[in-house]
């Protein structure tokens, strides 16, 4: 049987033949070594320990349990399960439905998508970012920063609905053009035709891919790779001249300064040289704050675009005429080609002045007569102007405070007034959680926006988590803030001290590495397609499955199932004997027999 390995790899070589046609897939998928994989992959993510529709979990994993499935997709008789359909809160006060599959469809899904990325993946174009290896919201990010120059305009683009209205027949046509095998078409079929269940009531799902579903991600991208390419011949079409025309102005003040320069070159007197020089420099003023090329010229468009999942956005050196024709067509090809709406309310088009909103950042193109003068030439230029800036929208720190509940507000004189406030969900966690809570919190907000030039107001943020955590501090302990900070202070930082498991005593402070702003060249080229290599590795769970041995009674040539927890500190204070080995050795797994399984869920371990 070949190693997912192999099949990956060959998978991905053929995918670069463009009128290659993939044929007998579906058969990978009685690769016993491929599901050991996907298991290995996504085992560790708490949300499957989450009970589906059919009330199970990863809990109770096993080698016969991968077999019955594969049996199962060996003779289609396979059928997916409908999904749990749960809500999560959106930023603007709504809620998000998402699909919660079963554990077994995970597995089987997570196969599919490990096929369908080493078929499609490098097909994809470099303007797309989301779910996708060595791609990130911050490799888009950067793309706009160094792609976008010049721009004059923004279209912010929005897809009404995207997930929830990709159209299954253009999809699975789609994906018929580089698939030739039926089986596989038709299972994909199958989990786009699942279902939900909420309330206890079955609903039928034609159209759009769960949200949650571990395949989602990749056939997006699949659908909307039409938009991309759809996009590139536009901008191959679009683009017109490779420079501006000259401006009138500059060639005059080149010549002046070049007058001037001879003049100087012959020139004997120091009184005169001097006021030649001074005469050059500002000629050079001048000039620096003249547009080298006709901002106006009708002979010279660029476009520029990229995209996130199913968020884009686009800069366009040309006019409003354009802009309004390029949103037009855009409209019109998402309509006819993928049955999509855009959203003509929230694709905005916005003078580059004005800041973009992409990513939760705020882009703008930048005026500078700041200069710069060239180690080399001596010449001055405006390196700053045109270019575009990331920054981390006003609004944003608020926003967090509040989802956080850190802050609280009141209003006097007519203006809002912003006050630390205790986090009472947090008042049953000790010390170090409370610390580390508040750290991982400013850590992560931080890490997000490292690329923003206005990374600095990520003080004001710290200063309010920073006195939230002092009152959540003292409303656990029933004390006063000073009282707080003279209890926990030490050497001029907050400080908690613990002890580690080999008992030596470790400290926690509160975050105090300051915020900088962190340069491009800390992610991953956005100019560079990744090439992939598949190494998976061989999976140790399935090493410890077929080891037949249970490691918490020592019983030998058993079947052993898996336990799963969803996190560590749910056995943190555990006296049970499978909780302290599980502790010693800091997994959140033990392969066990189907009888010690039986009594950990009955809490009866002897």
């Amino acid at each position: 049987m070949r190693n997912p390995e192999s099949v990956l790899n060959s998978l991905s070589e053929h995918s670069q033949l463009p009128n290659y046609k993939f044929e007998r897939l579906y058969r990978i998928l009685f690769n016993e070594e491929m599901f050991y994989a996907a298991y290995q992959r996504i085992y560790a993510k708490p949300g499957n320990m989450t009970k589906g529709s059919d009330n199970n979990t990863i809990d109770e994993m096993s080698l016969s349990r991968i077999e019955q499935l594969i049996g199962a997709l060996r003779n289609e008789t396979y059928q997916p399960n409908p999904s749990r359909r749960t809500y999560i809160p959106k930023k603007n006060g709504k809620k998000r439905p998402l699909g919660v599959p079963t554990f077994d469809d995970k597995l089987v899904q997570e196969v599919l998508r490990m096929i369908l990325e080493a078929i499609f993946e490098k097909q994809f174009e470099n303007c797309s970012h989301g779910f996708r290896p060595m791609k990130s919201c911050h490799t888009a990010l950067i793309q706009v920063k160094t792609t976008f120059r010049g721009v004059k305009w923004f279209i912010e683009g929005d897809i009404k609905g995207f997930f929830d209205n990709i159209n299954h027949d253009v999809l699975i046509n789609i994906l018929k053009e580089r698939i030739e095998d039926e089986r596989l078409i038709r299972l994909i079929r199958k989990f786009l035709n699942a279902g939900y269940i909420e309330d206890w009531v079955f609903h039928n799902t034609y159209s759009g891919t769960p949200q949650g579903g571990i395949v989602s991600p990749i056939l997006a991208n699949i659908y909307l790779d039409k938009l991309d390419k759809y996009m590139k011949d536009y901008i191959n079409d679009f683009n017109k001249g490779e420079r501006r025309k000259s401006n009138p102005e500059t060639p005059r003040l080149q010549a002046r300064r070049s007058r001037l320069v001879r003049k100087l070159k012959v020139e004997k007197d120091e009184a005169q040289q001097k006021l030649l020089i001074d005469q050059i420099r500002s000629v050079e003023k001048e000039r620096i704050l003249v547009s080298y090329g006709d901002e106006m010229d009708a002979n010279y468009r660029k476009l520029k675009y990229v995209r996130y999942a199913d968020d884009f956005l686009i800069g366009i050196i040309g006019s409003l005429k354009d802009c309004k024709q390029i949103k037009k067509d855009i409209k019109t090809f998402l309509d006819e080609k993928l049955k999509l709406e855009l959203s003509e309310e929230k694709t905005l088009i916005t003078h580059s002045e004005t800041p973009a909103r992409f990513l939760s950042f705020d882009i703008l193109i930048r005026k500078s007569n700041l200069t710069k003068r060239d180690a080399k030439t001596g010449s001055l230029s405006r390196i700053y102007n045109k270019r575009a800036v990331l920054k981390m929208p006003a609004d944003i720190v608020r926003k967090k405070l509040i989802e956080y509940g850190a802050v609280t507000f009141t209003h006097h004189n007519g203006q809002e007034q912003w006050k630390p406030f205790s986090r009472g969900l947090l008042l049953n966690k000790d010390d170090l959680e409370l610390v580390s809570q508040y750290n991982s919190e400013i850590i992560g907000f931080y890490n997000y926006y490292s690329i923003a030039v206005n990374v600095g107001a990520m003080n004001t943020f710290k200063y309010y988590m920073q006195y939230s955590m002092y009152k959540t501090f003292g409303r656990k302990y029933q004390m006063s803030v000073p009282a707080i900070c003279r209890k926990y202070y030490v050497d001029g930082h907050f400080t908690v001290f613990y002890t580690n498991k080999n008992g030596e005593q470790k400290r926690r402070v509160f975050y105090n590495e300051g915020f900088k702003q962190k340069k491009e060249t800390i992610v991953y080229s956005v100019d560079d397609q990744p090439d992939l290599r598949y190494t998976l590795g061989r999976t140790s769970l399935i090493d410890r499955l077929k080891a037949s041995k249970c490691e918490l009674c020592g019983a030998s040539e058993v079947t052993l199932q898996m336990h799963h927890i969803r996190k560590m500190s749910d056995v943190k204070e555990g006296k049970e004997p499978w909780q302290v080995r599980m502790i010693a050795r800091r997994r959140k797994t033990i392969a066990v027999c189907t009888s010690c399984h039986r009594k950990i869920h009955n809490w009866r371990i002897d």
